[in-house]
């Protein structure tokens, strides 16, 4: 079988920001399978990434599907089975696994950028999702099409194609794929607002996609006017422990004391380790009492010393002046 051509696909995307060889996540559905077409028929050198989560009995019978698929299309393929511990938030599990096992192939292959194929739709769903878990702006902005996982450049370039027409397009090109059956769990939030809260708001005359991704939009608008508010802050490390201005992050809005205290700790455990909410209400209380002594976050203690606020690692042992 040669390469498919999925037609009126040409405005999908700009492949000249992308390097020549490139991996694919591809768990075999109408996202993934689109975007690894479109890339293969750009003229890159597309690597097909495939983790299986061993979520169902013939979840390894796809996979090897999955690969014979790729290899009539000419294109490399690669599988993994993972463990995901079903204890905790399985969605967050099975992420976490997954960009464990593509950081190892990364580095195996010598490869620096990963396209994943997230859409409007699945942007729009991530929006609703985060606001009904109580996020801020930051996590209402939704997915960035450009990120930094580590050493691997993360893109998403389909996020501004709605998902029925990446179906019309494998469609007229007579191609079928997976449909995964934890897609159809409604029991997970994300598959319960796809199949029955967005259908609900339909009904009402208004189309949810459209709605969620203008919120989106604002939060990014907010979440940058709050990073300008929060960059007159300045953050410094000194012996291991993060410390900014006492007066100017006291007399700061509060959504601006909450993401210096993020960035704080994103200066101690890396990017995307972030304080719980219950962890920044404790240190608004804190603050009202005027910042006497300290609390302890998780991980870490924030205190004031003179005129300096401090977050320090548990790990780290304090200097004499500041204990």
């Amino acid at each position: 079988m040669s390469l498919p051509t999925l037609i009126g696909t040409e405005h999908w995307l700009d492949h000249s920001i992308l390097p020549r060889r490139l991996a694919v996540g591809y768990s075999g559905g109408a996202d993934s399978t689109a975007l690894l077409l479109v890339l293969a028929a750009k003229g890159l050198e597309v690597v097909a990434w495939h983790v299986d989560h061993g979520w169902h009995a013939d979840s390894g019978a796809v996979a090897g599907e999955l690969a014979l698929r790729a290899a009539s299309w000419g294109i490399e393929f690669h599988q993994a089975r993972v463990q995901v511990r079903r204890d905790k938030n399985r969605e967050a599990e099975a992420r976490k696994a997954r960009f464990e096992q593509f950081s190892l192939w990364a580095a195996e292959q010598h490869i620096t950028t990963l396209c994943l194929a997230q859409q409007r739709d699945d942007q729009a769903e991530t929006v609703c999702m985060r606001m009904l878990q109580g996020a801020g702006p930051f996590g209402c902005a939704g997915m960035r099409e450009q990120r930094m996982r580590g050493d691997l450049h993360i893109v998403r370039p389909l996020l501004h194609i709605s998902r029925a027409e990446l179906i019309r397009a494998l469609a007229a090109a007579g191609i079928d794929w997976h449909e995964d059956a934890s897609n159809s769990d409604t029991s997970l939030l994300r598959n319960h607002i796809r199949h029955e809260l967005f259908p609900a708001v339909r009904e009402k005359g208004v189309d949810p996609t459209d709605l969620f991704c203008r919120w989106q939009v604002q939060a990014q608008r907010l979440s940058a006017r709050l990073n300008q508010l929060a960059d007159h802050v300045p953050l410094a490390l000194q012996q291991g422990i993060a410390v900014v201005d006492w007066e100017a992050w006291r007399s700061s809005p509060p959504a601006v004391r909450a993401l210096l205290l993020q960035r704080m700790s994103a200066s101690l455990f890396g990017e995307g380790t972030v304080l719980g909410r219950r962890h920044i209400l404790l240190a608004e209380a804190w603050r009202r009492q005027g910042g006497r002594q300290g609390i302890d976050l998780s991980r870490c203690r924030l205190f004031r010393s003179r005129e300096s606020l401090h977050l320090a690692p548990v790990t780290v042992s304090l200097p004499h002046r500041l204990r």
